[in-house]
């Protein structure tokens, strides 16, 4: 059966009267459409809202009325009224439609490199360029304009809008050259007390050799020039010394310490996040005084599309100071961990390492590591000409 858009019914009316019916439909402007007299019988479509002045006027001249609905857009609709889940799907998907479609849903950011997305983010804000906003709002040409001058080390700026998503466009700064005090007199004296192994000289008088012992602060390029005429010169002294040094550092620890450690307490805050708006959907706040969190978020996602509505859950758990008591071997473990991570830091991949030396000293308290280096790397230091 067809489907249509008026609330109409079929009518069959039959008996000996039927002329007179029809004259009192016409007098009481009863609407009947597509009407036809078959076998005496008359057929037509009437509309829902006349159907019980119809009947009264049927039964004033005795004939017999038969009535049949069409399945019409309401009909099908009212079937559904019952659904509750359905009707209230049905009207977030017209408000989701409604609010998307004039609205900022995604702000998507191009071309930054060194500038965090945070940062440009931030300054779009102060601007009122923010998820959520209505787009009539929103001037492309003025806020382009002034983005730069708001972010430290972008040059230019471009933004244009594709439906509900804003693009943001960014051209940084190019980098200043560092500059190198290359023209500044100095002599290269000795940062260490070593053992010379390699000499390479670019620049200045040499005044020791390989296989020479220098103490710390020694002479080891001079920039300084005299001349057979006794007139003296200087300029920047340049060149790569190595030598064999030593290097002592110590690390300790503490056989008890007190360390934070979950209690089994815990809490969960959700946070339904609309835009850039936070409803939180949680009663009261935390109220442990030491404490650990974790953080996620789960987008709502309708088609295959991401939708700029998610909710944040925030699971805090409780932490209580708790003394622990290591044992030797623990704290060697420890120290030791501390070792690696001062060579892999401050040991770089120009020194070598020759030998290692570690002895452990202990007392009722503490743990100490001492590490003797042998190590062979740069021994040049830069030390500034002053003239008088």
């Amino acid at each position: 059966m067809s489907l249509r858009i008026r609330r109409c019914m079929r009518i069959d009316a039959q008996g000996r009267e039927l002329n007179k019916f029809m004259n009192a439909m016409h007098e009481n402007r009863i609407e009947c459409r597509g009407q036809y007299c078959r076998s005496n019988v008359l057929h037509g479509d009437v509309m829902r809202r006349d159907i019980k002045k119809l009947r009264l006027v049927a039964e004033e001249y005795g004939i017999t009325l038969k009535t049949a609905a069409y399945d019409s857009v309401f009909e099908s609709l009212s079937r559904y009224r019952k659904r509750i889940g359905l009707m209230i799907g049905m009207i977030l998907a017209v408000f989701t439609a409604v609010c998307f479609s004039g609205v900022i849903e995604t702000i998507e950011i191009q071309g930054n490199t060194t500038v965090s997305d945070q940062v440009i983010l931030a300054a779009l804000a102060e601007l009122d360029v923010r998820t959520g906003t209505p787009l009539f709002k929103v001037d492309l040409h003025s806020c382009e304009s002034r983005l730069p001058f708001m972010i430290e080390g972008v040059a230019w700026a471009g933004m244009h809008r594709t439906g509900s998503r804003v693009v943001v466009q960014i051209r940084e700064e190019a980098p200043k050259p560092e500059k190198i005090k290359g023209r500044v007199p100095c002599n290269i004296v000795s940062s260490h007390d070593a053992e010379i192994t390699s000499m390479l000289v670019r620049s200045g008088n040499t005044v020791h050799a390989v296989g020479d012992y220098v103490q710390k602060g020694t002479l080891l390029i001079s920039g300084v020039y005299e001349s057979e005429n006794k007139y003296i010169s200087v300029y920047h002294a340049m060149g790569e010394i190595r030598g064999i040094y030593s290097e002592n550092v110590s690390f300790s620890a503490a056989f008890r310490n007190s360390e934070y450690y979950p209690t089994g307490r815990s809490d969960t805050k959700r946070t339904l996040r609309f835009f850039s708006l936070d409803i939180p959907l949680y009663f009261g706040v935390s109220k442990y005084r030491n404490y650990s969190s974790s953080y996620s978020e789960k987008p709502l996602v309708l088609f295959g599309k991401t939708l700029p509505v998610s909710i944040k859950r925030t699971e805090i758990s409780e932490t209580a100071p708790t003394e622990r008591v290591y044992t030797a071997d623990e704290i060697r473990e420890k120290l030791m961990e501390r070792v690696y991570t001062y060579e892999k830091n401050f040991l770089g991949n120009d020194i070598r390492i020759i030998s290692r030396d570690i002895t452990a000293t202990a007392n009722d308290d503490s743990l100490t590591l001492n590490v003797s280096y042998r190590l062979e790397g740069s021994i040049c230091r830069q030390q500034e000409i002053f003239i008088k």
